[in-house]
């Protein structure tokens, strides 16, 4: 009994083990590509502190103009608009048409937006 108790042990730990990476990673394994979870730039700026920052002011990091003229704070409401679109919401935020962002389209929504706004608030 005991050794059916070890290899119950066993492969429960595994599973565990397998799936951490997956948990960590979760919808924010996206961001990851492009940017860290701490200060440091990558393609993207870093994130730590992202929620309730003004947009366009990580420490080193070179903003698109529309971006560095930012004059918006990143809420839930900005992030929730940017991780769907950052092409259009960079345009309805700055109230410029013609206004850019090195960002892709994500077309995050839903309840992964909601893990990933939660993730960045934690982000301190």
């Amino acid at each position: 009994m005991n050794k059916k108790l070890i290899i119950a042990m066993s492969c429960v730990a595994s599973i565990g083990i397998t799936t951490l990476p997956n948990a960590i990673a979760g919808p924010e394994g996206r961001c990851k590509a492009c940017h860290s979870f701490g200060d440091a730039n990558k393609v993207g700026p870093g994130l730590k502190g992202v929620f309730g920052r003004k947009a366009g002011q990580a420490e080193g990091f070179k903003y698109s103009k529309a971006l560095a003229g930012a004059d918006w704070v990143w809420d839930e409401a900005h992030l929730r608009k940017w991780i769907k679109n950052s092409k259009t919401a960079i345009k309805e935020f700055t109230g410029n048409d013609k206004a850019k962002t090195k960002m892709g389209k994500q077309n995050i929504k839903g309840k992964k937006a909601d893990k990933i706004i939660a993730f960045l608030k934690d982000l301190k």
